[in-house]
């Protein structure tokens, strides 16, 4: 059986997880990251994406996230969301709603490296709702 730690998964509404796990996948910004126990220490910004927790009796939730950072220590992960929900209980027009507002910002870019970003952030929350709600 594997060693579990501490994680915590906060956003600004709530505190959605605070459990011991045996591990948690993370979309981090350079790509996806499996954290365990003894986890070197690491900081990262966090994409759109979904994180899978693996708690210490054997069961997984997940959760979408819209961005944010993760802070892990050998001793736990603590993962502070800007936007975090339940896979389950994910809402299509929030996604929706967001990848519009994601499309404007593209319109309204006044640089190309703003609209580099506002382009990659669009691209990440259309490729999440494709993996969360297929057609």
């Amino acid at each position: 059986m594997a060693q579990s730690f501490q994680f915590e998964l906060v956003s600004p509404e709530r505190l959605l997880v605070s459990d011991q796990v045996e591990s948690v996948i993370i979309p981090g910004a350079e790509g996806e990251m499996t954290v365990m126990a003894s986890h070197a220490p690491v900081m990262t910004t966090i994409k759109p994406g979904v994180v899978t927790v693996k708690s210490a009796s054997g069961t997984e939730e997940r959760y979408v996230v819209f961005g944010g950072f993760a802070d892990v220590l050998p001793s736990g992960c603590t993962l502070l969301a800007e936007s975090a929900v339940a896979v389950k209980d994910i809402d299509r027009a929030d996604i929706a709603r967001r990848i519009q507002e994601a499309k404007e910002d593209v319109a309204d870019a006044k640089t190309d490296e703003h609209r580099t970003k506002a382009e990659a952030f669009l691209h990440q929350l259309t490729t999440l709702e494709g993996a969360l709600l297929p057609a």
